[in-house]
């Protein structure tokens, strides 16, 4: 098939490469001039305009946004619905919040434009080991790209599939997120837990290795927790400071609006949260109201003398 790829990022530049390894035409666009001629050298069509984009692609035409969420986004999606005509087709491949994408779909059907929500799941190791992506649309029009998902996925029939209405692709990926942090969260506390267990001199890269097979909790997020260990056993040099992208806090906020409990997701995020403040005011105040009521010591910081009048 003949498709676009605007956002030649990482993810979306080897997308675009693992397409055209596949036998697929692709145009690419990015406002990074390097981004494109890198994408030449690969086989992909340059273009420099969002028209010159257009012209290079046969009717109907199906063009892939991989840009950040939020505003990138929809600049972008604006930008490229003025320049394409009834029955082609916009995809978001980003992490989107999954409202955005049902009121983004309703204001391009008025266009007569196909929208189709994508969650992409794969990072850096997509390339070679394939995307897993969450479908969302028009089911025909989500056919009519098979294509394209069957070579940017694991297998033809393997880790992709169409799951319901436009937004629904960006709802389970905002899903599947929020698992992710509660997942990361184990492994890190788990692991801080045997660190901590000095007498016996654990080998956290011994284990981490040994729990990959056979072990009910390998999985592909402990084969690189085994890779991180190995590359760095102490950790050296990362500070704990922990960001997230979005994807968690909108999952908590609809666990909240539906009313369902989900401790561990939650949990997680705010741990995020904690490793950003590396002296919690919090904390702070329970050791002073320790000492207004029981008379607990409280400890001091150092006062740094550079910093004083």
């Amino acid at each position: 098939m003949d498709i676009a790829m605007i956002g030649l990022g990482k993810m979306g530049a080897n997308m675009a490469t693992r397409l055209m390894n596949g036998g697929h035409r692709v145009v690419a666009y990015d406002l990074n001039e390097a981004a494109i001629k890198a994408l030449e050298e690969k086989g992909a069509v340059g273009a420099r305009t969002l028209e010159e984009m257009t012209h290079q692609l046969p009717a109907p035409r199906a063009v892939w946004i991989m840009v950040p969420s939020g505003k990138p986004t929809e600049e972008t999606i604006r930008a490229v619905a003025a320049q394409l005509a009834p029955g082609d087709i916009i995809i978001d491949g980003g992490n989107s919040n999954y409202k955005d994408s049902v009121r983004r779909a309703a204001a391009l059907s008025e266009q007569q434009l196909h929208f189709v929500d994508v969650g992409t799941s794969g990072g850096i190791w997509g390339l070679a080991e394939g995307y897993s992506m969450m479908i969302g649309g028009d089911k025909e029009v989500v056919e009519s790209l098979r294509p394209i998902f069957a070579t940017l996925a694991p297998g033809p029939d393997q880790g992709w599939g169409y799951v319901g209405p436009h937004g629904s692709g960006h709802f389970v990926k905002m899903v599947h997120n929020g698992i992710e942090y509660g997942l990361m969260q184990a492994y890190a506390e788990g692991f801080d837990l045997m660190k901590h267990k000095t007498e016996f001199n654990l080998d956290l890269h011994q284990i981490a290795e040994i729990w990959r097979y056979g072990s009910v909790v390998r999985s592909w997020l402990l084969d690189l927790t085994a890779n991180a260990l190995g590359e760095n056993p102490t950790m050296e040099g990362i500070a704990a400071f922990v960001p997230d992208s979005g994807e968690g806090r909108w999952t908590v906020v609809e666990a909240i609006d539906l009313a369902v409990s989900i401790p561990v997701i939650t949990a997680a995020l705010e741990r995020r949260f904690r490793s950003r403040d590396a002296a919690p005011f919090s904390d702070k105040l329970l050791a002073a109201l320790r000492n207004q009521f029981g008379g607990h010591a409280v400890k001091h910081t150092e006062i740094d003398v550079t910093k004083t009048g």
